[in-house]
């Protein structure tokens, strides 16, 4: 009996090397085939020549008038030169590296060709010879590789609709499809592939956003209802108890992370694992809420962990741990890469029979030779320079671990509804009291003079500085400022009265460590450096960050960075230094310059660079999505996130007759592939 989840391999015409090739596009099932869908089509209607528009792709049928000539130019470079008669016009036609056409082109012969056409000069660069079968409509371009052609996944696709179409069944309840006004999957499937006009093409491309977006909402939401079902030992340590600790702080919660805890202690209550992402700009507090969940854990005699992207930050976590928890039941321990071997070896034993309860440290805290007693947190700071595998390592050290992430990096809604689906969100949407928002100038470099006055200005309030570059050394490929180049322009200038160091990426470890805290230490009062300070100590005394070369960073990594400053009680400044090529980089430079919203910059950052650039791909974890585009498709994935939502919240929703076909869809897409 045939179905739609029969493996391509039980198609005719599909051997072992068609199935890899196949693979490779991440079709596996027929179902994957028929929702392969085009990313763009060729409009093959023949058009009147004197109703075009210039460049536009189309397709003229008319007379070839001479025999085609062919021109080489080096051993694999060519162009096939014909005359082609429309009527009354001759329309000279070229086509590149296609000198094997000259055997179908005979004079007098009547052919279709599609291409662009330059109106000005009335010629057409070729792109393909049209069959008479495809004399009229619209044809699909799909994503292929080299081992499977455009031509091979067209027809490969029509034999199997053809033999297919009976058994194609909807996986959207029938209530859900009309409400929302959807075609059925095997309309969508029909016109998306073999559509007769732009209509069919825009009512299909509609229904498969949604289709898409509410698989993956159905698997994120059955993950969450999954967890939630995994029993753990409950953290019943409550706001009462942790009230003294609160009391002894030299400073009072904001009302943003007073909500944050209560939402923390919440979940820790609950009798599954917690699963939530702490959001909040730098500076606005999110390090205090992390140690009082710490607390909360440890005082229910349990472990917990923080787990830190940089030895730097690692340190740093450490060292104000142990300050803040000076008079509680807290034994701390920094284990990082760099630990010496000797040191390690007396720290394992001591973590695996619960002796320390507060582990700090880099990649090394979810190695397999690091076993934890009874692993009740694990705290990870800027999650997304993790990888998912990682991530799913520090949690799985314990038997259901509580896990508290935390960003500094805002997450738009559109991500937050596609990235972190499976996680409860929480937001510190407020700076501590006494910060003053920080000041952004865009200056060109030749108002390089300006700047370094400024700088001057600042050091002798006895203030320090960053200075911010891209480039460790100079390079032919790219004109921009090396970390180098730029710390001896500091050194000319300011030497006789401050000393300026150096920072960068290739750096070893202990140099890094050390250079980080001469200047927190106000040894150094000039500190040039990459990006490595995006994640860095704390350093209040710094009220100026100076970056060139802004406009080839993110929107979001100049947020970061913006955001080392501000940390005092004084006035801070960020002076971007960028001569922007194009409207892209103009508009980001006005952008950051306007807004301290981080939010906000997020956003325009999504819009302008990608969910990949924002967040980094590999780290997130984002999905790809063939058809959808959760930026511009955001009402759309809100909707299904919101029905997805409404079915999972019936614990016995597979059951349902209406459901059949999603669970069994789910069933399959699971099986087929991970899912974190």
């Amino acid at each position: 009996m045939q179905s739609i989840d029969d493996p391509v391999a039980a198609l005719k015409g599909v051997g072992p090397k068609r199935s890899m090739a196949l693979r490779d596009l991440g079709i596996m099932t027929v179902f994957d085939l028929l929702t392969y869908y085009p990313f763009r089509y060729d409009d093959f209607k023949i058009q009147n020549l004197h109703q075009l528009h210039d460049q536009q792709s189309v397709t003229l049928k008319g007379t070839i008038a001479n025999s085609p000539t062919v021109n080489y130019f080096g051993k694999r470079r060519n162009r096939l030169l014909f005359r082609l008669q429309v009527g009354k016009d001759i329309i000279p036609v070229s086509f590149f590296n296609q000198a094997w056409l000259k055997k179908q082109l005979q004079p007098g012969a009547e052919v279709l060709v599609y291409g662009k056409i330059n109106t000005a000069r009335m010629t057409m660069t070729g792109m393909k010879i049209i069959q008479p079968q495809q004399q009229t409509g619209l044809q699909g371009i799909y994503p292929v590789n080299r081992q499977i052609t455009q031509k091979q996944l067209r027809d490969l696709i029509q034999t199997t609709y053809s033999e297919y179409r009976n058994v194609i069944v909807d996986f959207v309840p029938t209530k859900i499809r009309e409400k929302y006004r959807l075609e059925p999957l095997a309309t969508v499937i029909k016109y998306l592939h073999f559509p007769k006009n732009e209509i069919e093409i825009q009512t299909a491309r509609r229904t498969a956003k949604f289709d898409e977006f509410f698989l993956f909402q159905m698997r994120l939401q059955t993950a969450k209802h999954h967890r939630k079902q995994t029993p753990k030992a409950q953290i019943m340590t409550d706001k009462l108890t942790l009230q003294p600790f609160l009391n002894q702080l030299p400073y009072q919660l904001t009302a943003a992370q007073q909500r944050v805890v209560s939402e923390i202690v919440a979940d820790l209550h609950r009798p599954f694992p917690m699963n939530r992402l702490l959001q909040g700009d730098v500076g606005s507090g999110k390090t205090i809420v992390a140690a009082i969940a710490i607390l909360a854990t440890v005082l229910a005699h349990k472990q917990a962990v923080l787990l830190a992207p940089t030895e730097i930050l690692a340190e740093q976590h450490a060292n104000g741990l142990a300050q803040l928890f000076a008079n509680q039941p807290v034994r701390i321990a920094l284990l990082t890469g760099d630990t010496a071997r000797t040191a390690r070896n007396q720290l394992l034993p001591r973590i695996k029979s619960g002796e320390i309860n507060v582990i700090v440290g880099t990649h090394a805290l979810f190695q397999p030779t690091v076993k934890y007693h009874e692993l009740g947190l694990a705290v990870i700071d800027e999650q997304h320079r993790f990888g998912v595998n990682q991530r799913r390592e520090m949690r799985e050290k314990g038997p259901a671990t509580n896990v508290l992430s935390m960003t500094a990096t805002p997450i738009p809604r559109t991500l937050s509804i596609t990235a972190y689906g499976e996680m409860d969100i929480s937001v510190i949407d407020e700076l501590p009291g006494g910060r003053k928002p920080i000041k952004t100038t865009w200056i060109r470099s030749n108002q390089l003079d300006s700047m370094l006055r400024f700088v001057k200005k600042k050091l002798q309030q006895n203030q320090q500085i960053y200075v911010v570059v891209p480039l460790i050394a100079e390079s032919e490929a790219v004109d921009m400022r090396n970390v180098q180049d730029t710390y001896e322009t500091f050194q000319r200038a300011f030497a006789d009265e401050y000393r300026v160091g150096l920072l960068h990426g290739q750096l070893k470890d202990a140099e890094k460590n050390q250079v980080m805290a001469d200047f927190k230490n106000n040894q150094l009062q000039i500190l040039v450096s990459t990006t490595v300070i995006e994640v860095g100590v704390d350093v209040s005394n710094a009220s100026v960050m100076v970056i060139f070369d802004a406009d080839h960073f993110g929107l979001a990594q100049l947020h970061q960075l913006r955001g080392r400053v501000g940390r005092g009680s004084q006035q801070s400044y960020c002076i971007l230094i960028a001569d922007p090529k194009n409207k892209v980089g103009t508009e980001r430079m006005n952008v950051i310059s306007a807004s301290n919203d981080g939010f906000f910059i997020a956003q325009k950052d999504l819009e302008l660079r990608g969910p990949g650039d924002l967040l980094g791909k590999q780290q997130s974890g984002l999905p790809t999505f063939q058809v959808g585009d959760p930026i511009a498709d955001v009402k759309i994935l809100s909707v299904a996130q919101t029905v997805a939502a409404q079915i999972t919240d019936d614990q016995q929703w597979t059951r349902q007759p209406e459901n059949q076909h999603l669970a069994t869809r789910l069933s399959t897409l699971n099986n087929n592939t991970a899912f974190d």
